[in-house]
Parts: C-alpha cells; sequence; structure tokens
C-alpha cells in the first residue's frame, strides 16, 4: 500500500483566501531550464469564524510524465494538454530497479518502465524518440497524484532522441493565491514567504498554518 503525503491547512487571517500547492523542482540532468505547475488550489474561509481545514494529500508513488504543448511554458497558462504517466522506481545507489521507460509520441505514451543503464542514483530516466522540434513540443518530468489525480509537478521541455534522468525532492509548499492546477507558475516567486513542506525526513503529516500577520507556521504531525 502507497503512503500518502498529508499536508493540512489552517487559515487564522482575518478573511478567506485561496492557497494553491506545488513541489520543490526535482534535479534535471543538462542545463535545461525547469518549469513547475500547481498542484493544486483551493479557498478556505477564516477558522474562527468556519472551523474549515485545508487537506492536500499526495501519493509518495513517484510518476514519469510526458505532455504534449503548443507552445514552450509560459507562466500563467496551462503547460500543456494531452499527456500520459507511469508509476516507477528510483535508480538506488546499489543495484538495480525498474527505473527508465520509454515515450511515445504516436500514440502518445510511455513504456512499462525496466532497469536503466547508468541512471543516476535517485532519479528515473524518460527516453524520448526522433521527432522534429519544432513544431513538436512535449514536456518531460516528475508528475504526482494529487488528491486521486496525476498532474505534472515539473518539468523540461524534451530533446528529441535524448535522456532525461530527474531526480524527485519530496518538498511541498502551500502560499496564497490562485493557480489552476496544471498552471504554470514561479517557483521562485511563489517559494518566497511560504508554507514550506518538507517530507524528505520521511514524515507523512505536516500542519501549516496562517497566522494573522501573513507569516507561516508549520508543525510535523508524523
Amino acid at each position: 500500500m502507497s503512503t500518502l503525503l498529508t499536508i493540512n491547512v489552517t487559515n487564522l487571517g482575518a478573511s478567506t483566501q485561496e492557497f494553491y500547492f506545488f513541489q520543490q523542482p526535482a534535479v534535471y540532468s543538462g542545463g535545461s531550464a525547469v518549469y513547475s505547475n500547481s498542484l493544486y488550489s483551493q479557498s478556505l474561509g477564516n477558522y474562527q469564524e468556519t472551523g474549515a481545514q485545508l487537506t492536500f494529500q499526495v501519493n509518495m508513488q513517484y510518476y514519469a510524465g510526458i505532455q504534449q504543448a503548443h507552445r514552450t511554458p509560459t507562466i500563467g497558462q496551462t503547460s500543456g494538454y494531452a499527456s500520459a504517466s507511469r508509476a516507477i522506481d528510483l535508480t538506488p545507489a546499489t543495484g538495480s530497479a525498474n527505473s527508465a521507460t520509454m515515450a511515445s509520441i504516436d500514440p502518445l505514451g510511455l513504456s512499462q518502465p525496466s532497469a536503466g543503464v547508468n541512471v543516476q542514483p535517485g532519479a528515473f530516466r524518460i527516453t524520448t524518440p526522433t521527432y522534429l522540434s519544432p513544431p513538436s513540443i512535449y514536456n518531460v518530468g516528475s508528475a504526482v497524484e494529487v488528491n486521486g489525480g496525476i498532474t505534472l509537478s515539473n518539468f523540461v521541455v524534451a530533446n528529441p532522441s535524448s535522456h532525461t534522468d530527474c531526480q524527485p525532492i519530496l518538498k511541498y509548499y502551500v502560499q496564497t493565491g490562485k493557480y489552476t492546477a496544471g498552471t504554470v507558475m514561479n517557483f521562485t516567486q511563489s517559494s518566497v514567504n511560504s508554507a514550506i513542506c518538507d517530507f524528505t525526513g520521511g514524515y507523512s503529516i505536516i500542519n501549516a498554518s496562517l497566522n494573522a500577520d501573513g507569516s507561516w507556521s508549520t508543525q510535523v504531525v508524523k
């Protein structure tokens, strides 16, 4: 049974707020620009008035993702449209794992993962086929299962006939504002004064509270 990572948000501010969630970008091989998508967005009322909390849950299972796009990523716009994903393992420090998948573009998809060769430890690999770029644009990277649906979390624009190694990071962020899931956002800007929920230590539940002065408090539950 897979593990769910849970963030419980409490709004101690004076009024109803919009919140959105996003992940620390993975470490990618090569020098391509890394983009981030919002994973979930929802409004939440003041806790004293409503008693409500907002719960965000992400499956700890790692997913490789590919997405077809009309254009290069633009902040505030959806990252793409047709997509495919595969549950995948990360390469261990010693030994092997099913950490490599082959992408196809007609039809769009990812193969069943198999043992990769020379995949970086802690990473998985997506290998893209030959295609003409531009006009064809494909995003590849780390996808996550959030509240029951799979969303491309962070990604690079793929190159034809190439390997992309992706090393996911189990850090998630909560920020005030609204970015619909699947919308490209500026990670550096959005992470300033946000709640940082770091699950890399093996934790599974973190509470995050927006204080009346706009600051955040976080508490590890377990």
